[in-house]
């Protein structure tokens, strides 16, 4: 109740006020009602927003995640001993350090002056946060959250019945159809699972602000940027009250449509 129902039903009660950080608002509160989330639902930055954050979720996450976190899952699974201690710790990496040192890293892998990605491609100037922030938040995403489907997906192979594989083969199918036809349909649980931890995981992010602050401009301000933003620089805490609650619904409303295709799947 002190962690996690009062702060929740703080958060809305201050969705429904005028309530700043500074100024007359913040000494003298005023109840507004649904007049936050009238004025979300009529702001094109909350839009523009939301639409960057599904493009974002849908390419860092459920694609770009998944995909390659099951393709290295796949690709090392007969590597043993040593030689999968290593890979895994260097896998876990990206995952494990700090948001903050992460975001540094790839600051100085893609600074315009001095960056490594600059001088190995010998394109001196290129402004890779400037001209393409959505596309270098996206790849940053991917690499930090890789490993968490990695690791996923390496528990999920391994549980598959070698039976059923030797059976395949013995009846003659490729390596495609053995993935197609008795892996996937075995791991379907899994895949399930980890889609959705990484979707609600992206779409909750916040360390893509250390990278390109939501900008240039609004080009690469996600919900939770433009949330922090609004709420925070911005003074507007009420407003941002309004905000998280209407994120929280979207969270919800994921959750629920995951859950229902695993149950008609089952």
């Amino acid at each position: 109740m002190l962690f996690l129902l009062f702060p929740a039903v703080w958060t809305i009660y201050l969705g429904l006020t005028n309530y700043r950080l500074t100024g007359l608002a913040a000494a003298h509160t005023e109840f507004v009602g649904l007049g936050n989330y009238l004025a979300t639902l009529r702001d094109p930055a909350f839009w523009n927003s939301l639409r960057l954050t599904v493009a974002f979720v849908a390419f860092s996450g459920v694609i770009g995640q998944t995909v390659v976190g099951f393709t290295l899952a796949w690709s090392t699974r007969r590597i043993a001993g040593w030689a999968r201690t290593l890979l895994e710790s260097v896998v876990l990496a990206g995952w494990v350090i700090p948001g903050s040192v992460v975001s540094f890293l790839w600051i100085a892998l893609l600074d315009r002056r001095g960056g490594t990605l600059n001088a190995l491609l010998n394109m001196p100037g290129k402004a890779w946060l400037i001209e393409h922030p959505l596309a270098v938040i996206i790849i940053f995403n991917i690499w930090c959250g890789t490993a968490f489907s990695m690791q996923l997906f390496s528990s999920a192979l391994s549980a598959v019945p070698p039976s059923q594989l030797e059976s395949a083969q013995m009846a003659g199918a490729s390596g495609w159809q053995q993935l197609r036809d008795v892996v996937l349909p075995t791991i379907r649980g899994h895949i399930l699972t980890n889609t959705l931890m990484i979707t609600l995981w992206t779409f909750n992010t916040f360390t893509p602000y250390l990278l390109t602050a939501g900008g240039p401009g609004s080009r690469s301000e996600i919900l939770s940027v433009y949330i922090y933003k609004t709420a925070i620089p911005g003074g507007q805490l009420g407003h941002g009250a309004a905000l998280s609650v209407l994120m929280l619904l979207i969270n919800l409303i994921i959750a629920l449509a995951y859950m229902r295709v695993g149950r008609g799947r089952q």
